[in-house]
């Protein structure tokens, strides 16, 4: 307030002078509104928070004008999350902008749906600060109706959990609680960084107050509430727990169900649908237009997948994802309507928080390319490629092993349908991407679309065979028309003899030294035992070279290879005195046709078993190179009743380094941290990736687990220095665990999975300090 315009009675001013002045100063306050208040004046905008709140999810998708005052009840200004509440009625305004609860503002902007419609608010106005609003004393059935959205209540209920919960470049930490009350649990968000305190109030009966929030799938179906609570000082502790859960005595393990206590007293429900998939005993899942439901399952009584069904069970929810628990199904033996619906990875994988797009649980249809096949005792597994995009689609098998699903060349195009389910909900990917499989129901539920693209792998093999058949072909036509004027020579029988022998090693893929050096033999007794050799490019000198080259005529020819690169040089030292001809030409051209030929094959087959036994990034053996070496490490530690170690690697928020600063630099920083790696293993062990962020390291030859553990520690220690990548300074650590053979498993796969254990284990510790 400006003191010129304020003045006290206690000054003795007359009564009609007071009144003047208020005058003056009420006309003075309009004119400083007159511009927020012409903001509202607008022909067609929503002037209160009331009419914000009556719209529909449909009127509010068409982005209606709307300015209206109201009372903030919860801020978290960095992640623009503000729930406003005017009398009854609240409205979640998407803005940035730190305010606190109680404060008075003006919101600008457009309506928008998302489970109940929101405001975008293109300018906030703090008008002043008043008191909070009262709470709402209120149920969770009550919160479950959706009629207290956003508005401030308070919730009574048991703490079961509270954790400290750190998102990635959010500017603040807040706290996690899962309470349980009448009717279920619900969830409490603060803005409190204070673990210990948390930690204070597990098993207390606590009475919070909050602004409410709902938690929906990916079709907008409520799933759960959540109360957002501005700090520590909103939760108020009606009694403490008994005893502190650290002090509780050691309960073995294999009796925890003595403490099992549950009184569920949710009332069964009844849904009809068309069947779409079904897995006896398990699951089965019912459409109805564009809803769709996974009920849990042990009927084993057999239903007709696209059959009209009724169900009945038990309402649930897990990681926002509705289903109906202990579902008794019956067949009404009458044809459904659910076609699966034709969707590109784009579509299945979309998640956004104000758009009701998901397909958790839908019939689905859909195209990719096959990168790879996993075949199973119990389960077939396509990974397929979409548009640069992969995912997994899934054949089990009821009964155990069956007949597995037709082979398709890797490359082929197939079209895949089956129901589309959300692995992980709460991992949402940028830009608004969730992971998702999708369930076949039978063999034909995978159809070829067209074969592989010409340029692949396959294609390229079978072209290497061509091309060989091709020489061997023109090769042996050469020596066919030769042999017609030399068929009664004993050399040319030797000759013939020898070209068989030849072609047999490469075929054979012999030591590409011994098959040059029978080339250079070759030549020498085509051309009478001419001196002959093979220079190779960046590599050895092969065959006979006389002693004094210069006394002789030397005839050399480059090796082209198909690349145009030479792959190096044949030379023939023949007499000074000896005429030129034909026939010395033509052994030389065969001699190096011959060569090129070994060459080429042999790096081709090189090639190729590299790519089959080492990682194409890191340049490490992979999963397929790690369970061959472990197989023959088991046979070998059998034979001589030795023992040896496996460790199993996790890199800690290796996904936050993609997330950040894009896979390239992710890509560069697993090439080093493996580089690294490989400089703490000893000569004779084997550091292998299995995919994505996790290693394997065989440490053979060791006397006790120490000796394993000292590698262990060896590798967690080479994360200390931070990795530079592009100019940025990347902290990193690593979660492993360690299994010795035979101690911790007699096979690979016990092995595997006892260390991989471990290292869950490890993380899991690791996460919780």
């Amino acid at each position: 307030m400006n003191p010129a315009l304020f003045i006290s009675p206690s000054q003795g001013i007359s009564p009609r002078r007071r009144a003047r002045d208020a005058v003056v100063y009420g006309i003075l306050l309009l004119l400083a509104a007159a511009p927020v208040l012409c903001e509202t004046a607008a022909p067609g905008t929503l002037n209160s928070l009331a009419a914000v709140s009556a719209l529909t999810n449909d009127q509010a998708s068409h982005s209606m004008p709307a300015v209206f005052e109201g009372t903030v009840v919860y801020s978290r200004g960095g992640e623009k999350l503000q729930f406003v509440q005017e009398g009854d009625k609240a409205v979640f305004v998407d803005a940035p902008g730190a305010f606190q609860p109680g404060d008075r503002i003006l919101v600008r902007g457009r309506t928008q749906n998302s489970y109940r419609p929101i405001v975008v608010a293109d300018k906030v106005t703090l008008l002043r600060h008043d008191a909070r609003p009262k709470p709402f004393a209120a149920s969770l059935t009550e919160l479950i109706t959706g009629g207290f959205d956003c508005r401030l209540v308070t919730m009574r209920g048991r703490v079961r959990s509270g954790d400290l919960f750190v998102t990635p470049g959010a500017p603040t930490t807040t706290s996690r609680m899962q309470l349980v009350t009448d009717g279920g649990r619900f969830e409490v968000n603060i803005d409190t960084a204070d673990g210990p305190a948390l930690k204070s109030l597990l098993d207390a009966d606590v009475e919070v107050t909050g602004a409410v929030a709902g938690k929906f799938n990916d079709k907008m179906q409520l799933t759960g509430v959540v109360l957002y609570v501005s700090g520590l000082q909103n939760i108020r502790v009606l009694e403490r727990a008994a005893e502190d859960p650290s002090s509780l005595p050691i309960t073995p393990m294999d009796r925890i169900l003595n403490r099992y206590r549950v009184n569920d007293l949710s009332p069964r429900v009844h849904v009809q649908g068309t069947i779409t998939y079904y897995r006896p005993g398990i699951a089965a899942v019912l459409q109805d237009g564009a809803r769709s439901l996974w009920i849990v399952t042990r009927t084993r009584i057999p239903v007709q997948v696209g059959d009209r069904a009724d169900a009945t069970g038990f309402p649930d929810e897990h990681d926002r994802i509705l289903t109906l628990n202990d579902g008794e199904i019956t067949d009404e033996h009458v044809r459904g309507v659910a076609d699966p619906m034709s969707a590109t990875w784009e579509q299945l994988a979309f998640w956004s928080d104000n758009q009701p797009v998901g397909h958790q649980n839908d019939l689905v249809s859909i195209q990719g390319q096959v990168v790879t096949e996993v075949r199973e005792p119990f389960q077939d597994e396509f990974v397929l490629d979409s548009g640069g995009h992969l995912f997994s689609a899934i054949l089990y098998h009821a009964d155990g092993p069956a007949q597995p699903l037709p082979g398709f060349p890797r490359g082929s195009t197939v079209r895949v349908t089956g129901i589309c389910t959300i692995i992980d909900l709460n991992t949402i990917n940028p830009p608004g991407t969730v992971p998702f499989e999708i369930l076949l129901r039978s063999f034909a539920d995978v159809q070829p679309m067209h074969g592989p693209p010409l340029l692949s792998t396959r294609n390229l093999t079978i072209l290497a065979g061509v091309l060989l058949l091709i020489a061997i072909v023109a090769v042996a036509y050469g020596w066919s028309q030769e042999r017609k004027f030399h068929q009664h020579s004993e050399a040319m029988a030797q000759l013939e003899h020898r070209r068989s022998r030849i072609l047999e090693s490469i075929n054979s893929s012999h030591p590409l030294a011994e098959i040059l050096e029978q080339i250079a033999g070759q030549v020498s007794l085509t051309l009478n035992h001419a001196a002959c050799w093979f220079e190779i490019a960046d590599g050895a000198r092969l065959g006979r070279q006389p002693a004094n080259p210069e006394s002789f005529r030397v005839e050399s020819r480059t090796l082209p290879g198909q690349g145009g690169a030479v792959l190096g040089s044949i030379f023939v030292a023949l007499p000074r005195g000896a005429r030129a001809g034909d026939r010395e030409s033509q052994a030389i051209e065969m001699g190096g046709r011959l060569a090129v030929l070994a060459i080429e094959t042999q790096r081709l087959y090189a090639d190729l078993t590299y790519r089959s036994e080492f990682d194409a990034l890191t340049g490490t053996h992979n999963r397929f190179s790690l369970n061959r070496f472990l197989s023959e490490q088991i046979r070998r530690a059998r034979a001589d009743a030795s023992i040896f170690g496996l460790i199993y690697l996790d890199l800690d928020d290796f996904k936050q380094v993609n997330d950040r600063y894009g896979h390239q630099v992710g890509d560069e920083y697993l090439n080093q941290v493996a580089l690294r790696m490989k400089r703490q293993i000893r000569p004779g062990d084997l550091l292998a990736r299995l995919g994505g962020d996790e290693f394997a390291v065989i440490v053979t030859r060791v006397r006790k687990r120490a000796d394993v553990e000292e590698v262990a520690e060896r590798l967690k220690f080479c994360f200390q220095p931070p990795v530079t990548v592009d100019g940025h300074s990347l902290s990193g650590s690593v979660s492993l665990g360690v299994a010795l053979y035979p101690e911790d498993g007699g096979t690979d796969d016990l092995l595997l999975t006892t260390a991989d254990g471990a290292m869950y284990a490890a993380k899991k510790l690791k996460n919780q300090r």
